[in-house]
């Protein structure tokens, strides 16, 4: 089972970044651009974290997404 993250990187997302997330949504805001989807266990977890650092964006927050009905 998958459990949904959000991650929040400083500044716009490039392009050709946006490619190693396409199957994540993105929201684009002012200061920074929200990442989220699903993440089946921690090895992928570690894996977009650091995917997200080599293409040289600051991670600000990686955090579980309560979803409705869980405790």
């Amino acid at each position: 089972m998958s459990t949904v993250y959000e991650f929040r990187v400083d500044g716009a997302l490039p392009d050709a970044a946006r490619d190693a997330f396409c199957d994540m949504r993105i929201e684009e805001l002012p200061a920074q651009t929200v990442i989220s989807g699903p993440v089946i266990d921690e090895s992928h977890l570690h894996g977009v974290v650091a995917q997200l650092r080599a293409l040289g964006l600051t991670v600000v927050s990686a955090r579980p997404v309560p979803s409705a009905g869980r405790p």
